[in-house]
């Protein structure tokens, strides 16, 4: 017996009827396919009151407010760090600079000025979390291996203040930044420059540093490219 269910809400406007093939029997509805529980299921939930949704990107726009980022871009010559303060309204450099350390000097003692000048920093500002360079692709062991002590140092202080530490690629910096993963030193200061209305153009390592604190803002603001790695 073909027939047709016409559904009223309590207020008396109509629901969009449903054909359907079965037996009409007292006090229940046999369809086809459907029992009578999973129709009343179906109801309930299409008379449900709507929960509200947040978005993603409000919830993380929510969890970025408010926040003092340091970005560190390690070297044993020329480590450069950079601090910016995000809010909902604007996102301001706090300080940059870069830790120089002439060629004559030793390895353990760049190692060491590496470490206090990033303390100093980092009780100074107070930042929230860290971000810092990834590991790159290096043809020269020497050099991997010095690197990895300069970014260890960085990373022993920074993680002793009891700090997040996110790792985020040197590509995936560029892209953020410029929209380009192979783009020069240059064109990344310039774009940090203008991100946050540097009145000067930053030195290269301290706009590597900058850079790398207003990607996690950007990543975890729902605007990146992917949530960046934490170590």
């Amino acid at each position: 017996m073909k027939g047709t269910v016409s559904l009223k809400q309590s207020n008396g406007a109509g629901w969009t009827a449903f054909s359907f093939c079965g037996i009409s029997r007292v006090g229940s509805i046999a369809l086809m396919g459907i029992s009578l529980q999973q129709f009343e299921q179906m109801k309930a939930r299409v008379t449900a009151p709507r929960r509200k949704v947040v978005s993603a990107e409000l919830v993380s726009t929510r969890r970025t407010a408010n926040q003092i980022i340091l970005g560190i871009d390690p070297s044993l010559r020329g480590t450069g760090f950079g601090v910016i303060s995000t809010t909902r309204r604007e996102i301001r450099m706090l300080t940059c600079g870069t830790i120089k350390c002439a060629a004559t000097l030793e390895r353990s003692r760049c190692l060491a000025k590496i470490s206090q000048t990033l303390h100093e920093v980092i009780q100074t500002h107070k930042p929230t979390l860290c971000a810092i360079e990834g590991l790159f692709f290096a043809q020269n062991l020497q050099t991997a291996l010095i690197m990895g002590e300069a970014r260890g140092a960085a990373m022993a202080v920074v993680a002793e203040a009891g700090l997040e530490i996110y790792e985020i690629a040197p590509r995936k910096v560029k892209q953020a930044i410029v929209g380009y993963g192979a783009a020069q030193k240059l064109a990344v200061a310039k774009m940090v420059q203008r991100m946050i209305n540097l009145p000067e153009l930053p030195a290269p390592d301290a706009a590597d540093a900058l850079a790398l604190a207003l990607t996690y803002a950007q990543t975890n603001s729902g605007r990146g490219l992917g949530a960046p790695k934490r170590i």
